[in-house]
């Protein structure tokens, strides 16, 4: 039921229904069920808290998102390692706590912290290369925001590399390709990226 409630909070931000995500998050993670079901019970807990910051750092509450991510932080590192969990393929752990710090730093509007969360990840400690893929895009959109173009191209082609078809299938790397297409110089990496991708110039 808890999986099913953050499901929906995703839904529901996506959708921009911020505050509504927020509540639905919130609300299973304070569910006293939850809070008796062990340590998967406190890593589903961890997940609805990381998807209530999510939705702040829509709003751009900076603050907000990151009190709310320390919360997730504390809770991972009180269960001390990774907990699997059946209807979440990457678990919970302290490294997926910094993986979603760097997406919700750049929702928040702040590239410079959500690139200093980014280099305290080593991306070896990915359980799979789909992981370091994700990361690496995350991380893309990082350089971009910052202007850092090159950098950007550059680890987008490292992303492709790690896992191609996770790449050019994510619709966040494709939009990311396509605005680079029509915001600057394109080199032939690039260019040839939006074709593997099937992104049109």
């Amino acid at each position: 039921m808890a999986e099913a409630a953050r499901q929906l909070a995703v839904l529901a931000r996506k959708a921009g229904w911020h505050q509504e995500a927020l509540s639905i998050a919130l609300s299973a993670a304070d569910h006293p069920d939850l809070r008796g079901a062990g340590r998967p019970g406190a890593a589903e807990r961890g997940l609805l808290i990381q998807s209530a910051a999510y939705a702040v750092a829509r709003r751009g509450d900076r603050d907000g998102m990151r009190e709310l991510t320390d919360e997730a932080a504390a809770v991972a590192k009180e269960l001390g390692g990774t907990v699997l969990l059946r209807d979440h393929g990457g678990g919970f752990s302290p490294l997926t706590v910094q993986l979603h710090r760097i997406s919700a730093e750049n929702y928040a509007g702040d590239p410079l912290a959500a690139l200093a969360a980014a280099r305290t990840i080593p991306l070896k400690a990915l359980p799979s290369v789909e992981r370091r893929s994700r990361a690496l895009g995350d991380i893309a959109v990082t350089y971009d925001r910052l202007g850092r173009r090159g950098d950007c191209v550059r680890t987008l082609l490292a992303a492709e590399h790690c896992a191609p078809e996770e790449t050019h299938a994510r619709p966040a790397t494709k939009s990311l390709i396509s605005s680079l297409l029509v915001s600057g110089h394109t080199s032939t990496e690039l260019r040839g990226l939006a074709a593997r991708s099937g992104v049109l110039l």
